[in-house]
């Protein structure tokens, strides 16, 4: 069973689920670390001033944001503290949305959701009631100190959370140049019905595991030949370690009751600073 990476409540209403945080997607792109071919030993990093090209003590760096060319405003660490958003360990349901109307330029992340500490039934009725409306859920959530869109989703018997980027993230279509050629075509039909067999003649069913990185793959190979001849270097790594807290549930019926009763109009989140 995958370990979560976060644990938390999703919260609409008055109504609060208990849930995990897992990973829906990892990385396994081969990693090439920098050695020292004389000796075998890591190859490091030093903090150099890009003028002067002399190494510099950490404790003379300080942070800034490039306000004009060549001209930048510091800020300093308490002010970039204070200006985090705070970790409520919560997944806040602010709106609902019909399903596709959010284009897939927006996606970011996915993670799955998973009920914790006797939250199994209030995760179903939310789940089994965005698949009955054909809606998804939109919600914001602190995520290691950067807050986030995102929205819930139902797949099969799980919930999915998907982070999404904030619009001035995602480029329009607008920024493309598009001529004539391409929106004022008028498509010749027997080239039409040419390309339709063609898509039709390649067409099958979805099947993941019939795809794999071909370089990764023969990367990997290499490294399994070269490690049977005997061609290994040791190479120390660290360690990273973290834990989060849950959340408790309360009784569902009065709750969606009170939601109900207590309605207000939905707030729409602004992005953190």
């Amino acid at each position: 069973m995958a370990r979560a990476i976060w644990k938390g409540a999703i919260s609409f209403g008055l109504v609060h689920i208990p849930v995990a945080l897992n990973t829906a997607v990892r990385t396994e792109r081969v990693d090439f670390d920098w050695l020292d071919k004389r000796s075998m030993e890591p190859v490091g990093y030093k903090r150099v001033n890009k003028v002067t090209g002399k190494e510099i003590d950490k404790d003379n760096i300080v942070k800034g944001v490039e306000y004009e060319k060549g001209r930048y405003v510091v800020i300093s660490e308490e002010e970039i503290r204070k200006a985090r958003p705070e970790a409520t360990q919560t997944i806040d349901i602010f709106s609902f949305v019909e399903a596709g109307e959010i284009p897939l330029q927006h996606f970011d992340t996915p993670y799955y959701l998973t009920p914790d500490r006797r939250g199994g039934k209030v995760y179903a009725l939310l789940r089994e009631t965005l698949e009955k409306t054909g809606k998804v859920a939109l919600a914001t959530v602190v995520l290691h100190t950067r807050q986030h869109l995102a929205l819930l989703r139902p797949l099969d018997d799980a919930l999915v959370m998907i982070t999404l980027r904030w619009p001035e993230e995602v480029r329009g279509l607008e920024t493309l140049e598009l001529d004539s050629s391409v929106t004022d075509t008028k498509v010749d039909k027997r080239e039409l019905d040419m390309a339709k067999r063609l898509i039709e003649d390649m067409s099958g069913p979805w099947k993941p595991e019939d795809y794999h990185d071909a370089f990764r793959q023969t990367i990997l190979d290499l490294v399994e030949e070269k490690a049977s001849k005997g061609k290994i270097a040791t190479v120390e790594k660290g360690k990273a370690a973290s834990a989060e807290k849950g959340a408790d549930i309360l009784d569902l019926t009065e709750l969606l009751k009170r939601s109900l009763g207590g309605k207000k109009p939905a707030k729409k989140p602004r992005k953190a600073s």
